[in-house]
């Protein structure tokens, strides 16, 4: 039987590119992809994924480690790392670990040092500088999503600065009077993003000579449902209410516009709120908001990944080379809609 040499030679191409042809690779150029397809069927030749795997080293397979998959920032970046792999001609393996940090252990010390996977991409996840070392010892490239890993390859938005942003849009439009909903304890874990938002939050307020009042800071869980009892109480109970929210999530910021529904306020006549992340939900309720494109971040983290392990150079570069750790800022856009306008005259009396 003909063997991946003889089809190279048929081909009048290099074995490694007639591998990556006919492995389904992306950085082959389609008339050679085509000149292996045609030589292996004239001689026959059927590729072999084991033993190209252990040719290589790869199991073109690389692991997407999530705390959930229920909810939308981490299915969009599902979505987008899996679009990626796919072109490229890697397998995916998924592991949800949940609030359990046995189950992140177990993940990072049995199936991902056992070899089965090229690389791993961590969303929202801070793994432990001996964690890291580990993989890296294995020659296992990583990729984090959502924060700084020491050593490892990164993509990120600057979450104090856009959350500063966000509140600043709501002082220039002239609220002084503005609350902030922000996650509560258990999403502090990890990259502690709810208390890095409301950082940027506090400095804006700051800055202006704003007072943040105690009661005009909220928690809840970045969901709807959460959001909107969060926001309902706080609306019943204030001594005086704001005139705008700046929540932490797009999903708050629903909850907290259908909230001020309930108390008969119209957004934003009476009520502005502004949220962070883009959700699809946004445009359907006019929500001004910071859109961070979590989809995009996957497709670029599973790129990143491949130029990691050196997938990405064109097959004219010769054998690929893994590549060195990346550090990325992921842009973002402000989206300004129609829940945020000038605060509501005070009322006389």
């Amino acid at each position: 039987m003909a063997g991946i040499k003889e089809v190279a030679s048929r081909a009048g191409l290099s074995v490694a590119t007639v591998s990556r042809a006919l492995s389904g690779k992306a950085n082959v150029s389609a008339r050679s992809r085509q000149l292996a397809q045609e030589a292996a069927r004239e001689l026959g030749f059927v590729p072999s994924y084991h033993a190209s795997s252990l040719a290589s080293g790869r199991n073109h397979n690389i692991g997407l480690v999530v705390p959930s998959v229920n909810r939308w920032y981490f299915s969009s970046v599902l979505e987008g790392v899996s679009e990626a792999l796919l072109d490229a001609g890697y397998d995916l393996t998924l592991y949800n670990v949940g609030d359990q940090p046995e189950r992140r252990r177990s993940v990072l010390s049995d199936f991902l040092l056992r070899k089965r996977l090229d690389a791993v991409i961590a969303v929202a996840l801070v793994l432990g500088e001996d964690e890291i070392q580990q993989l890296l010892a294995v020659h296992r490239p990583i990729v984090g999503i959502g924060g700084a890993l020491p050593g490892a390859s990164t993509i990120r938005i600057d979450d104090e600065r856009l959350a500063r942003l966000a509140t600043d849009h709501l002082i220039r439009l002239g609220h002084t009077r503005i609350a902030h909903m922000t996650g509560d304890a258990n999403l502090n874990r990890d990259f502690k993003l709810p208390g890095i938002r409301q950082r940027g939050y506090e400095a804006a307020m700051r800055a202006s000579g704003l007072a943040v009042h105690p009661e005009w800071r909220v928690a809840a869980d970045f969901t709807i449902q959460g959001a909107y009892a969060a926001a309902r109480r706080m609306l019943g109970t204030a001594s005086e209410r704001p005139t705008a929210i700046f929540a932490a999530s797009d999903e708050m910021a629903v909850g907290a516009i259908l909230a001020a529904r309930e108390f008969g306020l119209q957004v934003p006549y009476d009520l502005s709120v502004v949220g962070m992340d883009g959700h699809e939900l946004g445009e359907t309720f006019g929500l001004t908001t910071i859109s961070q494109d979590p989809r995009g971040q996957g497709r670029l983290a599973a790129g990143t990944a491949l130029e990691l392990l050196g997938e990405t150079r064109h097959e004219s570069d010769g054998a690929p080379a893994p590549q060195a750790a990346i550090d990325q800022e992921y842009p973002t856009e402000f989206v300004i809609r129609t829940s945020t306008a000038v605060p509501p005259e005070p009322a006389h009396g």
